[in-house]
């Protein structure tokens, strides 16, 4: 309650009320003490009604009046009631939600205070509508990119909304500021999560004109029919907040919008005639931004007849059909962007001449034909995407006309024939990509022009000044024209795989940051100037004829450097004593197949590195490696002859070790670091000189191959993109090339060494084992039958070893197995039946004269048929019919006496048996097609 002076009057109310102000205007002279004034209380008039009846009684009945001043809801007294009211140190006030604003009132000129308690119910609307939602720090991480891609500023708006303060101060908020009703709610990247539900107090605002949602996370929540209700709304945007489901059709009912942004809520859609509904009902509209909405619907015409449309995002829209042929007459649009839509066909739009277009995306649609001429009157565009397309034939010489264009991406097109020259004439050509097409000949000379170009890529030579530049994967070929070395805003030049020859020249400045020349028929030695890229981060030089010897202390200025790439080529390498400080933050070497030679001792990038490729060489030795961050090591096919180096086991970031075709001798013995191989996922030391017994110790450590939740595991490529090579797996005595090497595939190849002893029974640990390869040694004994816990093994060779025993019939169990090699041994037995065994050949078991059953031509003999195991029989279904069960007993009972019988006196056991080994097959087959007709695939 309020507290009063004179009178004792309560002036404590809690009517829905808005901004608070008093004024005061002169109507006697200009000095404040002996002017009389009017006060005016500006607000919602009905709202003060407390206050004029307070005012009333302390006067003596001379109330004040209410008159329309022209402006609504102003209420005023004149002076005659109030000599003066002084309210702070000021003539104006703002009143709080809870802070008592105090007057002083003079009545008949005796000063009398009072003071005010006033509450705004709308205010606490607000915190009821804060408290809807749950600001979660975990969403600063996910969404923050986003806004400070965006353009936005992400932090928790709400958590400044205090009851204390003035609402319409609180961040995000905009109130009217004569009627003081709401009228902008921006609460875009306020981290809030939860469920927009439809009784929602956001749906309480009916004089909102924008609303901003964008950037938060209201997963579970659908584009409800609420925000249909703003009549008043012209800007609304919920993009990027999780919403999903149908989106309401009462969305079409706010027919003053002029812009509309739902864009990247992936899950959400129109209903069937939504979409259709909306373009036909909101005719203002100037933006439109549905990217990622699934509308799967045919391209609206009517779409195209919005004169008002300023830009248009409708990409990854599943739109389909075609788009239309007509011309098209959009003064004012300055967007198109229809990527991503793989089923809209048509030719390039037809803009007519009076034309605004800035920005133009078909890329990854079914757009084909030739460019018309035309499209040289798109006079405004800077950015031009048609990538991913199916346009054709030559690039019409009008594209030069476009004096403004800054992108243009052209590639993986069909488009054919030479470059044109008239692309000299965009000199405002930043980057510039026509690789993965079919031009040919040599870059025009006119290029040279492109001042300002800072990223090429054509596989074809193109001029100096361009900044990005691609050309792979085209058919040029000649030599790289000698302006190309002297643009001085390129920052990336990609020239690979083409057909360039002869020698490259030296680069006059140093602005280049990737360079990659791969696949080509370049020779000579590789030009100084490189070495003096001070800001190059990317060297790809691989798969050209370059040679010479390459001193490593030629790299000491290349401290921004992260990927080099020099393999398959014909270099050597001579170390300088200094080298061990260069190369700061080098993160992937690939110097394979060279003429590398010695022994290397080049340890850069000490806290850096993460794979290292130096196959196919001829290093005779490698000094003991200090990278604390390595994950890749492959020195596979070179001439190391040594001991096992047990210094690897140091590398616990390790995942991939390669050392195949070498000439490491002895036993690998133990190691003094305790789990020396925690993090292996890939063990290669096939073809050297191995002995004595399995490395049981570090067997044991090999956790990376234990306990692997796959459902829970992203699944990317190992190395995150650096680790793009292939490493060569036996499998079967044949070597097979691995690409791209998942995170989930884990092998140990052991095969042409000379292991002796038992197989450790410790292997069957390894759970998540893909691949085990110990085939062409000296191995004796049984296989463990611990291999029944490899769930996940789908290749498996013990091949030209000394193993003997059965094959344990619980290897059957292992469905995911699709290459088996146990030949030339001296197994015996029953081989498994059931799963995967039945799809292999005989190859498999060749030269194991002991063993019998299918798929080899010998039967078992009684001796050799194993006891069905309960996992192999475990074919049936749960819940048994008892009742059948036994009626089958009495029916069994009889049948068995009467079938013993028969081979009692025929003396023909054999007989038996051929008939349970071809049963058995029976059941596999019938099991493999039951599991087909449901889905399962079958290795």
């Amino acid at each position: 309650m309020g507290r009063t002076g004179a009178g004792n009057l309560g002036l404590s109310f809690r009517e829905r009320m808005s901004t608070f102000s008093l004024e005061f205007r002169p109507i006697g002279p200009s000095e404040f003490d002996g002017a009389r004034r009017k006060a005016v209380l500006r607000g919602e008039s009905y709202a003060w009604a407390p206050i004029l009846r307070s005012f009333d009684q302390l006067h003596e009945g001379r109330g004040c009046s209410t008159t329309d001043f022209g402006c609504e809801n102003w209420v005023f007294c004149d002076t005659s009631c109030i000599d003066w009211i002084e309210v702070g140190n000021g003539y104006e006030a703002r009143g709080s939600q809870s802070e008592p604003m105090k007057f002083r009132v003079a009545v008949n000129s005796k000063p009398e205070g009072f003071t005010v308690q006033w509450y705004r119910k709308r205010a606490r609307g607000w915190l009821v509508l804060e408290a809807e939602f749950v600001k979660k720090g975990g969403f600063k991480k996910s969404f923050s990119w986003d806004c400070d891609y965006y353009g936005g500023n992400s932090y928790p708006k709400t958590e400044y909304w205090k009851e204390g303060s003035d609402c319409c101060s609180w961040d995000g908020v905009t109130c009217d500021l004569v009627t003081g009703h709401l009228i902008e709610l921006d609460l875009s990247c306020s981290w809030l999560s939860g469920t927009i539900h439809s009784n929602s107090t956001l749906f309480r605002f009916p004089h909102l004109q924008s609303l901003n949602l964008a950037f938060n996370n209201f997963s579970g929540s659908s584009v409800l029919a609420g925000f249909g209700r703003f009549s008043s709304l012209t800007h609304l945007n919920l993009s990027d907040s999780v919403f999903s489901g149908l989106i309401s059709p009462e969305i079409s009912h706010l027919s003053n919008l002029v812009s509309l942004d739902l864009s990247r809520n992936e899950r959400a859609e129109f209903s069937p005639h939504g979409f259709d509904s909306l373009v036909q009902n909101l005719t203002k509209l100037q933006k439109l931004d549905l990217s990622g909405i699934s509308i799967s619907a045919v391209f609206p015409n009517s779409l195209l007849n919005r004169s008002s449309l300023i830009s248009l995002h409708l990409s990854w829209c599943g739109l389909h059909g075609r788009f239309p042929d007509h011309d098209i007459h959009l003064p004012k649009l300055q967007l198109l962007d229809l990527y991503g839509n793989q089923n809209l066909s048509g030719n390039f739009p037809r803009f007519s001449e009076n034309n605004s277009l800035i920005d133009l995306d078909l890329s990854s649609t079914n757009f084909s034909g030739e460019l018309p001429t035309s499209m040289g009157n798109l006079n405004s565009l800077q950015t031009l995407y048609l990538y991913n397309c199916r346009f054709s034939g030559s690039i019409p010489a009008s594209l030069g006309n476009l004096k403004s264009l800054q992108t243009l991406y052209l590639f993986n097109c069909r488009f054919s024939g030479s470059i044109p020259a008239s692309l000299g004439n965009l000199k405002s050509l930043q980057t510039l990509d026509l690789s993965n097409c079919r031009f040919s000949g040599s870059i025009p000379a006119s290029l040279e022009n492109l001042t300002q170009i800072t990223s090429l890529r054509n596989n074809l030579k193109l001029p100096t000044s361009m900044g990005n530049l691609n050309g792979y994967n085209c058919l040029l070929n000649g030599t790289i024209p000698s302006w190309l070395y002297t643009l001085p805003s390129l920052v990336e030049l990609d020239l690979s795989h083409n057909k360039f020859t002869g020698c490259i020249g030296e680069f006059k400045f140093h602005s280049l940051k990737r360079i990659d020349l791969s696949v080509n028929e370049l020779h000579g030695s590789i030009p100084s100037s490189i070495f003096e890229l001070v800001n190059l981060s990317y060297l790809y030089l691989s798969s050209n004829n370059w040679s010479g010897v390459l001193e490593t202390s030629k790299f000491e200025k290349l401290r921004n450097l992260t990927q080099l790439d020099l393999s398959n080529n014909m270099l050597s390498l001579t170390m300088s004593n200094n080298s061990n400080s260069m190369l700061p933050k080098i993160e992937s070497i690939e110097l394979s197949n060279n003429n590398i030679s010695g022994i290397l001792s080049w340890n850069v990038g000490k806290d850096t590195l993460r794979y290292l490729n130096l196959s196919y060489n001829f290093i005779s030795g490698f000094e003991m490696l200090p990278w604390s961050k390595l994950e890749v090591l492959d020195l596979g096919n070179n001439k190391i002859n040594g001991m096992f180096p047990h210094w690897s086991g140091a590398l616990s970031k390790l995942q991939v070790l390669v050392l195949r075709s070498n000439r490491f001798h002895g036993h690998i013995g133990f190691s003094k670091i305790k789990s020396p191989f925690m993090s292996r996922r890939i063990i290669d030391l096939a073809h050297n000189d191995f002995e004595g017994g399995l490395p049981e110790l570090y067997l044991r450590s090999l956790k990376a191959m234990m306990n692997i939740d796959e459902g829970n595991m992203i699944r990317m490529y190992m190395g995150k993109g650096y680790y793009q090579d292939s490493i060569m797996v036996t499998i079967k005595g044949l070597e097979l090339e691995f690409v791209k090497i998942l995170n989930t595939f884990t092998t140990i190849d052991l095969p042409s060494n000379k292991f002796q002893g038992e197989i450790p029974v410790c292997i069957g640990n390894l759970n998540s084992l893909r691949g085990l390869n110990l085939s062409h040694n000296d191995l004796r004994g049984q296989i463990p039958l611990s291999f029944r816990n490899l769930k996940m093994l789908e290749s498996f060779d013990l091949s030209s070893n000394q193993l003997s025993g059965q094959i344990p019939q619980e290897l059957a169990r292992l469905t995911f197995l699709s290459v088996l090699n146990l030949s030339q041994n001296h197994l015996t037995g029953f081989i498994p039946q059931g799963n995967q065994f039945g799809t292999f050949g005989n190859d498999s078991y060749y030269m194991n004269a002991g063993l019998c059953g299918f798929p080899l031509s010998r039967r078992c003999t009684a001796d050799e048929i194993p006891y069905p195991s309960q996992e192999i029989e475990a074919g049936f279904e749960s819940g048994f019919d008892w009742k059948i069960t036994l009626m089958g007993y009495g029916c069994g009972l009889v049948i068995g006496l009467s079938l013993g019988c028969l081979i009692f006196l025929s003396g023909k056991l054999e007989w038996l048996v051929w008939i349970i080994e071809k049963n058995i097959h029976k059941k596999i087959v019938r099991n493999k097609r039951s599991i087909c007709r449901r889905g399962v695939g079958i290795s």
